[in-house]
């Protein structure tokens, strides 16, 4: 039924916690799973101040995510793919999923409250444009 799962990840318990529920979907359908995260940038959100910050900084937090976000996970056989990008996150997101994805498991927030009420929820914005069904799981666990 689903072949290939995304699972958006900030590193949050939320984040965590879709991922958990998406190991367990993809070991019942034998899918794919892709933990993607996306570091936020400044430019992505038309702000007027910019912080400068390398490229190589850019990549280094994408892979503290994703590491962190696996981290005493038991992932069993499921194939596990990591794909890290900078921009803006509901905007990347939405992208991904165009890669012919099943399914998109999401916690219901992830880091910054503050962050939430300027910008919007990711969430709630991926839930209201994705292509495909989008299973928002409760942060609390």
């Amino acid at each position: 039924m689903y072949k290939r799962i995304l699972v958006p990840t900030d590193g949050s318990n939320a984040s965590r916690n879709a991922l958990i529920k998406a190991l367990e979907l993809a070991e019942k359908f034998n899918s794919e799973v892709e933990i993607f995260n996306v570091t936020p940038t400044s430019e992505a959100f038309n702000m007027d101040y910019s912080i400068l910050i390398t490229k190589e900084q850019i990549n280094k937090s994408g892979e503290l995510v994703l590491d962190a976000t696996l981290k005493g996970i038991d992932i069993g056989k499921v194939q596990i793919l990591k794909k890290h990008t900078s921009g803006n996150p509901t905007n990347s997101i939405l992208e991904e999923i165009k890669r012919e994805f099943d399914l998109v498991v999401m916690g219901t927030r992830g880091h910054g409250t503050l962050i939430g009420v300027a910008l919007g929820s990711v969430t709630q914005h991926v839930l209201a444009h994705a292509e495909c069904p989008v299973l928002v799981v409760n942060s609390r666990k």
